[in-house]
């Protein structure tokens, strides 16, 4: 494997185990998203020229983590009645960010519960609006990457993008980007 995409991937490591991580809840299933993700690119498209990794990267990520939620809907339906017991609790995803901006504990307290209303907020987003809002805010991608790495049209990602703004912004205020 060259150089460039070891670099690439460890560049983009966090970034898709966070949204990977907020499309399961779970860290061992964000994981093994992550890590397949990484693997079906080395192993399909290595030899592309390495500007066209990140959408190829995100696009296979996002088709992971919807691969990953029909399973888990298919296992509910199937075995849905046995009981699940989970030693693990989900990890806060968001608490491995750094914020460099609180410096009192009353700062620090009030960036604590945003992130924890963030996250939930997230969380009950539609998955398409989540996937083009973690896209878009969250990586950086423009509109044609995100609609790309989602495997739809540019009018889609504005669409489920600006929903999900707009739900973010009513649940968490105007002072939301």
């Amino acid at each position: 494997m060259s150089d460039l995409l070891n670099k690439f991937l460890a560049d983009n490591e966090n970034k898709a185990f966070r949204m990977a991580q907020f499309a399961t809840g779970n860290r061992d299933d964000a994981l093994d998203i992550v890590q397949e993700a990484m693997i079906k690119l080395v192993k399909k498209y290595r030899q592309l020229p390495e500007q066209e990794w990140p959408p190829l990267f995100h696009r296979i990520l996002q088709r992971q983590i919807t691969d990953w939620y029909r399973s888990k809907s298919i296992r509910q339906k199937f075995f849905g009645w046995l009981p699940i017991t989970s030693d693990e609790e989900a990890d806060n995803v968001l608490d491995y960010i750094e914020d460099l901006s609180a410096r009192t504990p009353e700062i620090h307290l009030l960036n604590e519960q945003a992130v924890e209303v963030l996250q939930v907020e997230l969380q009950l987003l539609p998955l398409r609006q989540r996937q083009a809002f973690l896209l878009r805010c969250w990586q950086g991608l423009d509109t044609a990457q995100t609609a790309e790495a989602m495997g739809c049209s540019t009018g889609s990602v504005k669409t489920h993008y600006h929903r999900a703004l707009t739900v973010l912004r009513n649940k968490l205020g105007e002072t939301w980007p």
